[in-house]
């Protein structure tokens, strides 16, 4: 396959180094002074997938230099406040037979990338293994808690498209299965990262620490809630039938595969970079204005974090 990695932050990183190393055509856009380094050095994982390294078929700054090119597959792995943007860029390089796939976090994601490319061409993810940036190129794979999933949720991608992405992925070393139900499991990790990753952030402990504490523990809690409200006002089921069954799942067999993890929100406000608070407690706020559902903790949560921003 000829791919485009839009992005080459951790999670670009390994996509780009396994897929090239499985034998697939690999270009990734990459944004800074980091770009010569990567091109020299190429690009490396380590952690618990063990050590890979590869040099991608070419290193790019911008979509003009392959707007020639034709793509099987584009894979967008930049942060959420970036995806109008991307979809922006990525337009033009998308024929029928291309396939975007979105690994991203949050919500919103499909929805703001659907008003530039068709939906039968978008390939919703949900990605729940870390990694983390080490050096430009490099990323670390910390912890994985389960599959990759892939997902049409409009349907609009056949099961047999998708059973065939999911293939190449697991040929490369990346854990992958497919769903009819991947707003289920989108949903399922906005609640996780909503709960866990802007309090770490704030206070700098890692995620066993949060559910160990008790006045943590009761903003988790309180975040939780509210979003089941949420969901229940959309009509948006989820793989747990209230707040009270995910929250058993949340502390008895999410929190302790992560305990030792630290939140990602807190490496970009370390690092001087916007969050992603807008994509989760933040999209839950908007999403409570629309259906008229009180989301008092989350809003707090959020302002929080944009204060962090800006103060540093």
């Amino acid at each position: 396959m000829n791919v485009l990695v839009f992005g080459l932050g951790a999670l670009g990183t390994v996509y780009s180094c396994l897929l090239k190393k499985s034998g697939h055509r690999v270009v990734a856009l990459a944004r800074g002074a980091n770009t010569q380094i990567i091109r020299d050095k190429g690009v490396r994982i380590t952690g618990i997938w063990d050590e890979h390294s590869a040099r991608l078929d070419n290193i790019i700054t911008g979509i003009k230099q392959v707007q020639e090119e034709q793509f099987d597959l584009i894979l967008v792995t930049v942060k959420s406040y970036v995806t109008v943007s991307a979809a922006r860029a990525i337009t033009g390089l998308v024929s029928p037979g291309t396939l975007v796939v979105l690994l991203q976090n949050g919500y919103g994601n499909y929805e703001s990338a659907a008003e530039y490319i068709p939906r039968e061409n978008l390939v919703l993810a949900r990605v729940i293994f870390g990694a983390e940036t080490i050096a430009p190129g490099e990323s670390m794979v910390t912890v994985i808690a389960d599959e990759v999933v892939l997902g049409s949720p409009d349907n609009t991608v056949s099961g047999d498209v998708l059973e065939n992405l999911a293939a190449v992925f697991k040929q490369a070393g990346i854990p992958t299965r497919t769903s009819s139900e991947v707003m289920k499991y989108v949903w399922g990790k906005i609640i996780y990262n909503s709960a866990l990753n802007p309090l770490g952030a704030l206070l700098n402990v890692e995620y066993g620490r949060l559910a160990e504490v008790e006045h943590t523990r009761e903003l988790m809690d309180g975040v939780i809630s509210e979003i089941f409200a949420l969901l229940t006002a959309m009509g948006q089921e989820t793989f747990w039938p209230d707040a009270d069954a995910y929250r058993d799942d949340f502390y008895e067999k999410m929190v302790p595969t992560t305990a030792s993890h630290h939140s990602s929100m807190l490496q970009d406000i370390m690092r001087g970079r916007m969050t992603e608070i807008d994509a989760l407690n933040g999209a839950v706020v908007s999403l409570g204005r629309e259906y008229g559902v009180p989301t008092v903790i989350n809003e707090v949560i959020t302002r929080m974090i944009k204060a962090r921003e800006q103060v540093g």
